[in-house]
């Protein structure tokens, strides 16, 4: 059973029920156990066509005529229900990437101590650690009392660290202050955690005023401004991490900061259905999009895997350790209860507060 939305009309969706395939000689089945759900995950929606998240989980058919229809990728957990690979036995437990489905048929291979490669050819052109399944078993990272942690927060945490290291590696350009955008979205959290434990640094988060009292009382931010109150930015220099994704906010911010903006990061689309006020020339630096893969090579390549691993890892414990203190986590099943989950976040309706972890599987 697949959850399967239209590209071209994202609140557009469907519940198809596959046929369970025979699987080939190099195979495995996978069932899904459970996955999280984020604003994350709709903006791999968002920007699927640009940067091919569509194509990791092609849909069963496009019914020409009816819809362009795509699957949405997740991150979750899955246990391994029938193998046809050696090396890959029945009952081990992984981490990875799913698409909204109560199973995934998968092409093991590239083996290593803590995790496997997909390697079905349609996934081949993407970036490799988005094929990697790791096992839960080798996983330094994972603690059975926190899966719900690891899927919803772990890959949000994970571009939170190389956002913070990207900016470190690079003297923030310059600047000792850090504005973000969508300040409630996770990511944007586990952005401003790192950022606020390094000395000198200034960070402001740019929210709604629904969720600015949220935002103030998290107190890894030293200023919470409103969308609608930009003239409340201190000029100073400045990096902008954009995780909004919303056009006139960051055209916004460039007109308030002028030359004193040092660098423009895109990361998100929170906002992906904002149409832009006008099409203004934005002042000072061009946006340049933020490809989180490309930092984990570069810093893979620099420190050595082991290396970052444990980089990752020592500031994932104090992350998972401090949102205990404001995060709850809220538990959907069946494919309708993942459906009105879905339509919730996309709609931007959900609680901050709240960690969304869902499985195909009714209860």
């Amino acid at each position: 059973m697949q959850l399967e939305v239209d590209r071209s009309d994202l609140h557009r969706t469907r519940i198809v029920d596959d046929r369970a395939v025979a699987l080939a000689a190099n195979a495995a089945r996978l069932r899904v156990d459970a996955f999280a759900l984020t604003s994350n995950n709709i903006t791999y929606a968002a920007f699927g066509d640009a940067l091919q998240y569509w194509n990791f989980f092609p849909a069963s058919s496009t019914d020409p005529g009816s819809g362009d229809w795509g699957r949405v990728p997740v991150w979750g957990f899955a246990d391994v229900v029938e193998s046809n690979v050696a090396d890959l036995a029945v009952g081990r437990r992984v981490y990875g990437y799913f698409p909204m489905a109560d199973e995934l048929v998968v092409e093991p291979g590239r083996f290593e101590a803590r995790a496997f490669q997909d390697l079905a050819a349609h996934r081949q052109s993407m970036a490799a650690t988005y094929n990697r399944y790791v096992f839960t078993d080798a996983d330094p990272i994972h603690a059975s009392d926190r899966e719900m942690h690891q899927m919803v927060l772990w890959p949000l945490f994970f571009t939170s660290f190389l956002i913070d290291d990207f900016l470190a590696d690079n003297d923030r350009f310059g600047a000792s202050t850090v504005v973000l955008s969508s300040a409630s979205s996770k990511t944007a959290i586990g952005s401003a955690f790192l950022l606020a434990s390094r000395p000198g640094v200034r960070v402001v988060g740019m929210t709604s005023a629904a969720n600015a009292e949220f935002v103030r009382s998290l107190g890894c931010y030293d200023e919470t401004v409103l969308y609608d109150d930009l003239a409340a930015l201190e000029v100073a220099d400045a990096v902008f991490v954009d995780i909004a994704g919303n056009a006139d906010v960051r055209a916004a911010v460039h007109a308030r900061f002028g030359d004193h903006l040092r660098y423009s990061m895109v990361v998100g689309g929170t906002h992906w259905d904002h149409r832009p006020d006008t099409q203004t020339a934005l002042v000072g630096p061009t946006p340049e999009f933020f490809f989180a893969p490309t930092q984990v090579a570069k810093r893979a390549d620099d420190w050595g895997q082991s290396v970052l691993d444990e980089r990752v890892g020592e500031g994932w414990r104090r992350y998972a350790t401090w949102v205990d203190g404001w995060l709850k986590f809220d538990s959907c099943a069946g494919a309708e209860e993942v459906e009105a989950t879905y339509q919730t976040l996309l709609d931007g309706r959900a609680d901050p507060r709240i960690g969304y972890v869902c499985s195909m599987h009714a209860r």
